[in-house]
């Protein structure tokens, strides 16, 4: 047992080795599918819609549960949950391996959802009661941070190489392995915690919780994929309505699925919130140097994937420092310091050209140093402050948070520099195009593509030229916004949370004073 202030040993440290495997894999089937799509289109033969939802099911699912799931950790067990989320998700994966139907392989996509949800916050809620020792914790954290970021970069490249030498199922199978391991080894390294005294499940919240961040976050990214409508307008209204009712009901129950005593230390509220800030910048940015890459500077996905992977690099340094930081100066100052990082990033892709690789990935990477920072510590800071019994409720709020940030991200940035690319490329595109081209041409920047390969020499060149100058200006201009809102971020976390350390510990609950020691067993 791991009593509170002690440092944990080499059994600790191999069992969050253990426990980062689900994280890498739940993280890395968010985009592990970029480049499969059109060997499942040959072989499954699915609908538009049946291949957008083949896309959108997983992450739905996930960002959908993950606060069902971490109120379900803290009442049966978190490692009890991660073991039957591991299961699930290597079912899944071989179902989703061999299916030979666009419905199976949809619903199998689905129950990978289910059980990314139970894996998330399980795996950082026993980080979080792995490691009392507050210096632990955070370098623990900030490694957790940089494996999560990385992950989905590293997806979409072992797919594309998973595919030049095996069929498509393949980039399901890989996750097997891990999941097998994952549970032969947890109950042997992983021990159990759970919250001692945890009520009464509160069933009605289920569906308002669902009901409130579902349909948010598919209307927000719908906006961001297709421009604003008043449907998926709607769909985020109805959302966040829903989201009223239901902070509601966890304010006014006794036996609410979120404690209100995650919030007796202001430092957690508004760590979710910086949280989700944090990924509103990320995501923003991934909106446009994945675009840039492939549609601007012409690379082949496999191509943009490898590029894209080496900002990644940098954050692999980048998240353990943080925690190192973090204990030596004041929480608030390096969080804001990993803001202002992150507001330099976007000022160099403020300026990049339509011919900028080199610029470009330089301000990603530093885009990316600054917010993994800001992951890091708030993940902690926000871990330490609440309940040790409800850390998987905290944690799922934590994940949920990122999953609406990085939505609302894509959202913004996305709108800003589709109206600025739409107004360039109308004023710039050669004159005399027939109607449908030029609508073509003002939609996407893939669109113009395709219309500039139907089009003689000159006007194909130009109307190429025209459309990747537009979207460049629009991904500038996006970057300046987004520097002014981290720069704004960075003011903000240093008014509100001056004065508050990384690891200061939460106050004890009465639960906690009399029965000490039954929160974390083996």
């Amino acid at each position: 047992m791991t009593h509170s202030g002690t440092r944990a040993g080499r059994r600790e440290w191999t069992a969050f080795v253990v426990l980062l495997l689900p994280l890498l894999l739940v993280s890395m089937d968010v985009s592990v599918l970029f480049f499969a799509i059109p060997a499942i289109g040959e072989d499954l033969a699915p609908s538009g819609t049946q291949q957008l939802w083949i896309f959108d099911v997983y992450a739905f699912a996930l960002a959908g549960l993950l606060i069902t799931m971490g109120s379900l950790g803290d009442r049966i067990g978190r490692r009890k949950l991660l073991m039957f989320g591991a299961a699930a998700f290597g079912a899944a994966s071989v179902t989703a391996a061999y299916a030979q139907s666009a419905e199976l392989l949809i619903a199998a996509r689905a129950v990978l959802g289910i059980g990314g949800a139970t894996l998330m916050p399980s795996t950082l809620a026993l980080v979080r009661n792995l490691f009392r020792d507050a210096g632990q914790r955070t370098k623990a954290i900030g490694i957790w941070s940089g494996a999560m970021a990385g992950g989905i970069a590293l997806g979409s490249v072992l797919g594309g190489l998973l595919l030049d030498h095996f069929w498509w199922g393949s980039v399901f199978l890989v996750n097997v392995p891990a999941m097998v391991l994952l549970l032969l080894l947890a109950p042997v390294l992983v021990p159990e915690s759970k919250d001692p005294a945890p009520g009464r499940f509160d069933l009605l919240s289920v569906p308002l919780s669902m009901g409130a961040v579902l349909p948010l976050i598919y209307g927000v990214k719908e906006i961001a994929a297709e421009g604003f409508s008043v449907p998926m307008a709607a769909c985020a209204a109805m959302g966040t309505a829903v989201g009223a009712v239901f902070v509601h009901r966890q304010r006014t129950r006794g036996d609410a699925m979120i404690s209100r005593a995650l919030f007796r230390h202001r430092a957690f509220g508004v760590g979710v919130a910086i949280n989700s800030l944090a990924l509103f910048g990320m995501m923003g940015s991934a909106y446009f140097t994945t675009q840039y890459l492939q549609s601007v500077l012409g690379k082949s996905p496999l191509e943009s994937a490898l590029w894209s992977t080496l900002p990644s690099l940098a954050v692999g340094i980048a998240a353990p420092l943080a925690g190192v930081l973090g204990q030596r100066f004041p929480t608030a100052y390096v969080m804001a310091g990993g803001f202002v990082i992150g507001a330099g990033g976007f000022a160099l892709l403020a300026v990049c050209g339509p011919d900028s690789l080199v610029l470009l990935l330089l301000g990603s990477g530093v885009v990316s140093c600054g917010i993994v920072t800001v992951l890091a510590l708030v993940s902690d800071m926000a871990l330490a402050t609440a309940p040790p019994e409800k850390a998987g409720s905290a944690a799922s709020l934590l994940e949920t948070g990122q999953e609406l940030g990085g939505a609302l991200g894509m959202a913004l940035f996305g709108s800003v520099g589709v109206a600025v690319y739409r107004r360039d490329v109308t004023d710039s595109a050669p004159a005399g195009l027939p109607h449908g081209a030029l609508e073509a041409v003002r939609e996407t920047l893939g669109g113009a593509t395709a219309v500039a390969a139907h089009l003689p020499g000159r006007t194909g060149q130009a109307v190429l030229a025209a459309a990747r100058e537009a979207f460049t200006h629009g991904m500038n201009v996006a970057a300046l916004g987004g520097a002014a809102v981290l720069l704004v971020a960075a003011a903000v976390t240093v008014a509100v949370l001056r004065g508050v350390r990384t690891g200061q510990p939460a106050p004890e609950t009465p639960e906690q004073e009399q029965a000490p020691g039954l929160a974390t067993r083996r």
